[in-house]
């Protein structure tokens, strides 16, 4: 494999919270020759005025709502950069994981809704979508594959243009794409058992409270791991082939009656 980060432009990566960071997305990314660059803005470290000079976007997860500019008030800046990403002049990759995904469907005109049911953890089964097929980076996710959720929020409509891609029976847009370079997930795909057993010590009690099993999602986290890793894996080194200007052409949307 040839390793040209020196001429391949960095990907910038939000990280909103401690313990959420790219995990598996960032190892493959790595892997693939890509300069991997975090930027931790709860920390005070700064996010970059624009996206001249990245290659690509990835935003991650966390705990705050996406709306919640008092609690993590960097949090329009991320906003912002989207935008740019998504419609702006010079358009970058993106990649929105969780929050990420909720950011990116609030920021392009979508909604994001508090779930009733209660939270979504554990793994979920996923289904394909007709639009699935031929896409870029979601086109050979199978039928059916796990995907790791942590999530109290899920997003309730898309933003204008947004093609669904995968969904869950539980949770309708579990990936979609807007445009021909951007996507959004509600699920995790950069995390495996450990960074999940974290997420449910801090939130045991909450879980409990909702009637779920903290242990039990942890476990079938870990139980699922060697195909997560394939999966969601593979998914990110198709996202990093994008970032590298690897294109495959987009599919038209499919029509619907």
């Amino acid at each position: 494999m040839t390793d040209d980060t020196t001429t391949t432009p960095p990907v910038l990566v939000v990280q909103h919270e401690d313990g959420a960071g790219p995990g598996l997305v960032g190892e493959r990314l790595r892997a693939a020759g890509l300069d991997v660059r975090t930027v931790h803005p709860w920390r005070g470290e700064p996010l970059p005025g624009s996206l001249d000079g990245w290659a690509g976007l990835l935003v991650l997860g966390g705990s705050a709502n996406c709306e919640d500019d008092t609690a993590a008030p960097w949090l329009p800046r991320v906003r912002e950069l989207i935008r740019e990403a998504v419609t702006g002049p010079a358009p970058n990759p993106v990649l929105g994981i969780c929050l990420g995904g909720q950011l990116m469907a609030h920021a392009l005109g979508g909604r994001v809704v508090r779930r009733p049911q209660g939270p979504e953890l554990g793994t979920v089964p996923l289904r394909r979508l007709p639009d699935a097929d031929g896409d870029p980076v979601f086109g050979a996710v199978p039928e059916g594959a796990l995907a790791a959720q942590w999530h109290w929020d899920e997003i309730g409509t898309l933003p204008p243009g947004a093609v669904p891609l995968l969904a869950g029976d539980d949770c309708p847009y579990q990936a979609f794409r807007v445009g021909p370079h951007a996507w959004g997930v509600q699920f995790h795909p950069e995390v495996l058992a450990r960074t999940v057993a974290v997420w449910a010590g801090a939130d045991d009690a909450h879980v409990r409270d909702a009637g779920l099993d903290p242990e039990a999602a942890v476990r079938s986290v870990r139980e699922a791991e060697p195909s997560l890793r394939e999966v969601w894996g593979a998914v990110a080194e198709a996202w990093g082939a994008v970032v590298r200007g690897a294109r495959v052409p987009v599919p038209a949307p499919s029509r619907r009656e």
